[in-house]
This record gives structure tokens, C-alpha cells and sequence, in this order.
């Protein structure tokens, strides 16, 4: 819901010479645009520009990780700790 109460409902985004008003949307309309955005870049991640430094260190921890081998938490065991941590 907007902050009048009317239901809100985004639409595809046409670029314009219209600003849009982001201070306007209430906190929860704001996290929903962001989940729109992000799920609309994670479509399409290749898509989605890296500087080379960004690459490199993409590179490095990839190689670290295939050097370590199983080096990380299953995720159940990381949800579990979490739920642990909450009570």
C-alpha cells in the first residue's frame, strides 16, 4: 500500500525526462522497487557490467576457493546457526 492507502502497482519504467521521485515512495515501496530492480538485473547477470579490477578479484576468490576445496558451511547448518542465535 502507497501512504494514501491506495494499492500500489509498478509498472515497466520508460526512461524520461521526468525525474523519478524516489524521497516520495514510503520505505516499503522503496524496498519493493529495489527487490524490482534486483530481480531484474539477477535475469540477466552476465548482462551486468564489472570493472577489471572487479574481475580480478572475482578470478582470485574463485581460485582460492577451488585451492581450499570444502572450505565452506552447508546452508543448512548456516540457517541453523542463525535460528540458534535468534532464541
Amino acid at each position: 500500500m502507497g501512504r494514501d492507502g491506495r494499492r500500489v502497482v509498478w509498472h515497466t519504467m520508460v526512461m524520461s525526462s521526468q525525474p523519478l521521485d524516489i524521497s516520495a515512495l514510503s520505505p516499503e515501496e522503496q524496498l519493493r522497487l529495489i527487490q524490482k530492480l534486483w530481480d531484474s538485473l539477477s535475469c540477466n547477470p552476465e548482462r551486468i557490467p564489472i570493472t577489471d579490477a572487479q574481475r580480478e578479484e572475482l578470478d582470485r576468490r574463485i581460485a582460492q576457493a577451488e585451492t581450499d576445496g570444502g572450505g565452506g558451511i552447508p546452508w543448512d547448518q548456516v540457517l541453523l546457526r542463525i535460528r540458534e542465535r535468534r532464541r
